[in-house]
């Protein structure tokens, strides 16, 4: 393991409330104003009897800067943080402690994402860059050049053979990983993307933008299948496919998160509670043995936990001293990470006990 001075693993009892992070890795987006807070809940207790139960267990500190996107390795052994201190930071999930720094870019990092084997993971940054780097060697194994402005999102196929990126520059990039070279370019949207991901089989990818578009893409051809818009086209801040690929969970700037079922373009629930006016707040799904959840940060400090099916808020956590712009859910037990803007620099991780 390597130890740095200014890294440091607090315990909850005697650790600050602390977490933060930006909205891209320097590029902050800005809308309106906050919404009155959601009336039930709060210091992170549960409001329903059958909800999770998540406490903090870690305060995990040392970027200098805003902590801009967190992701568990596939197995969940390992959380990676990405800031717009430029770097990305590796912990161990289960004690909290720090593993390694890794050091490239020369501006904020916005977006990272882990190989589906953990050998490898990718960080888009504010240098117009995506660096793939190898956690065996602990240094950049490609970086990868093209895009024209703010790499914003990436995110690896299944296969770990290709990446797809989005940015400023309003296209989607398809990348081979092993040749380090760009495959497609697609002119995907009239305003910066926010989000790009695959499906669980490679063979889709959906993206979202300030445009206000969801677009489900061929993989393969490059070719759109699909356009979803809400009636009022509100600025989409993230989208990503269910795991079984059947829906796909897009977090919009009207306070609501959509889970689309994009074959009957219908729009099968909302969750709402939370605020998120102003910057791109990712969701994501929390499936564990406890049920299946809905997981997001929000302006007004706190992470909002919906059960999926009902679409009822079961908890909110709180502590976080600015926007949580960042959230995590482990891929198969209880465990959340959250991290916020830059009044707050660490990173939280949550039990569900």
């Amino acid at each position: 393991m390597d130890s740095t001075g200014d890294v440091e693993m607090k315990g909850v009892i005697d650790g600050p409330p602390g977490s933060q992070k930006p909205s891209p890795g320097g590029a902050e987006r800005q809308l309106t104003k906050p919404e009155p807070e959601p009336q039930n809940g709060n210091q992170g207790e549960a409001v329903d009897p059958d909800c999770p139960h998540f406490k903090l267990r870690f305060l995990l500190s040392g970027h200098k800067r805003a902590v801009s996107c967190l992701k568990f390795s596939s197995d969940g052994t390992y959380l990676a943080s990405a800031s717009s201190d430029k770097t990305i930071k590796i912990w161990e999930t289960e004690t909290g402690q720090f593993v390694h720094t890794f050091e490239g870019h020369t501006e904020g990092v916005s977006d990272v994402s882990w190989s589906s084997d953990g050998e490898y993971l990718a960080s888009a940054s504010d240098d117009k860059t995506v660096i793939v780097w190898s956690l065996e060697d602990r240094e950049a194994f490609k970086t990868l050049r093209g895009h024209t402005n703010f790499v914003f999102c990436v995110n690896f196929n299944p296969d770990t053979n290709l990446l797809v990126s989005g940015g400023y520059d309003e296209t989607i990039r398809v990348w081979d990983v092993a040749r380090g070279r760009q495959l497609k370019v697609l002119p995907a949207h009239s305003d910066p993307v926010t989000a790009v991901s695959f499906n669980h089989d490679g063979s889709l990818i959906v993206s979202c933008a300030m445009d206000g578009l969801i677009r489900i893409w061929d993989a393969d051809s490059g070719q759109c299948l699909k356009t979803l818009v809400d009636d009022d086209n509100p600025i989409c801040s993230h989208a990503r496919f269910s795991p079984n690929s059947k829906f796909v969970l897009v977090s919009t700037q009207d306070s609501t998160i959509r889970l689309w079922n994009y074959p009957t373009s219908h729009c099968a629930k909302t969750y709402v509670g939370h605020v998120n006016r102003t910057y791109c707040i990712p969701s994501c799904f929390l499936l564990y043995d406890r049920g299946k959840f809905i997981l997001s940060g929000s302006e007004d400090n706190k992470v909002y936990i919906w059960n999926m099916q009902t679409r009822k808020l079961v908890q909110r956590l709180d502590g976080h001293r600015d926007t949580v712009l960042s959230v995590a859910a482990h891929p198969s037990r209880g465990v959340v990470a959250s991290a916020g803007m830059e009044k707050d620099k660490s990173i939280r991780l949550w039990f569900d006990e």
